[in-house]
């Protein structure tokens, strides 16, 4: 049953460059169809649609009609925010609490993340509902399973926020592990739309500003190009949660992952029966018999116009490829 007055909040921007060439630009990694049948995209709707009662999904310009073929398969009405250029999710956030009512309790959530665990799931969050309904901006910290360095991290006692850590070095995570209060940072919120709003425009106010204003001129929830141009691009953790007194936050123990990297796709693949050899490599994306000699830990992306073979360990290095195709605009993203 749906509480009354909970709006989930889908964001839906990100191009997944480290799962290139799996994830392009005109197909990110949330909808791609490779997590049990489904994507991404619709494992994130199916899970929050009993905590809340109205959607409000948003975009960019570049995947809106993807994220629209992924609602029609819901029998339920959203709001579609498309932001005519990417402006990070202070302003992604800030155009779904304009467009919601100021008591209203917003759910965030990005659309490219694995939480399987439903019962500690929900659990976490009817924990984040009663501290937003307190007028708290809530966070949610993940339990650590190893010591990973992508990751910012939040240091707490109970749900009070003692310090955000940015993404440490592998001594760093190591430490963070052993001490057991330091949870993964994983990009999940709580709170009142009116609270958000307030603490963006005492902290950002031209972010407050010139999200308003570019709200406010928005045609069917397609947003202003150059109105959208002249917001100030700032994460919602630097822009807000880092710097406010009324931050509370989570810890959760439901099993996370934002498939951020070929390591983390490896490891819930294999999770799921994915085929393996005897020297853990694997394949993705083809049925065409492979074989791998004398080398471990090894996965080899297929795709119709790019073959990629890495290394598990060094799958963030992915991003640096992406990076050399995009300074020669290939048409390869």
């Amino acid at each position: 049953m749906a509480i009354s007055g909970i709006t989930h909040v889908i964001l839906t921007g990100g191009v997944g460059s480290r799962l290139w060439p799996l994830s392009r630009k005109n197909l990110p990694k949330q909808y791609l169809e490779l997590f049990d049948g489904e994507s991404l995209f619709e494992k994130t709707v199916v899970r929050n649609e009993k905590f809340s009662n109205k959607t409000i999904v948003v975009g960019n310009i570049e995947n809106y009609q993807l994220s629209d073929k992924s609602m029609s398969k819901f029998n339920k009405s959203y709001l579609h925010i498309v932001e005519a250029v990417p402006r990070n999710t202070a302003a992604a956030i800030a155009f779904a609490a304009f467009a919601s009512e100021p008591e209203d309790i917003l759910l965030i959530t990005p659309s490219d993340h694995v939480i399987e665990g439903a019962e500690l799931y929900q659990t976490a969050l009817r924990e984040a509902i009663l501290l937003a309904e307190k007028d708290y901006l809530v966070t949610f910290g993940i339990k650590p399973t190893k010591p990973e360095t992508g990751y910012g991290y939040i240091e707490f006692e109970n749900e009070d926020v003692i310090a955000f850590h940015e993404k440490p070095d592998l001594k760093t995570a190591a430490g963070y592990l052993k001490e057991g209060n330091y949870f993964w940072n994983s990009g999940l919120f709580c709170f009142k739309a009116r609270k958000f709003l307030t603490e963006l425009k005492k902290q950002e106010p031209e972010v407050y500003w010139k999200s308003k204003k570019t709200w406010e001129s928005n045609k069917g929830g397609l947003l202003d190009f150059e109105l959208s141009l002249s917001i100030p691009s700032i994460s919602i953790d630097y822009a807000v949660m880092e710097r406010s007194k009324d931050i509370k936050v989570v810890p959760t123990y439901f099993d996370w992952s934002d498939l951020g990297s070929f390591e983390s796709v490896y490891d819930y693949l294999v999770q799921k029966d994915h085929p393996i050899d005897e020297n853990k490599n694997i394949v993705i994306g083809t049925s065409t018999h492979t074989t791998f000699i004398g080398v471990k830990n090894c996965i080899l992306i297929y795709t119709s116009d790019a073959l990629m073979v890495l290394q598990k360990e060094n799958s963030q290095e992915v991003k640096k490829v992406y990076q050399q195709l995009e300074a020669i605009a290939s048409p390869l993203l």
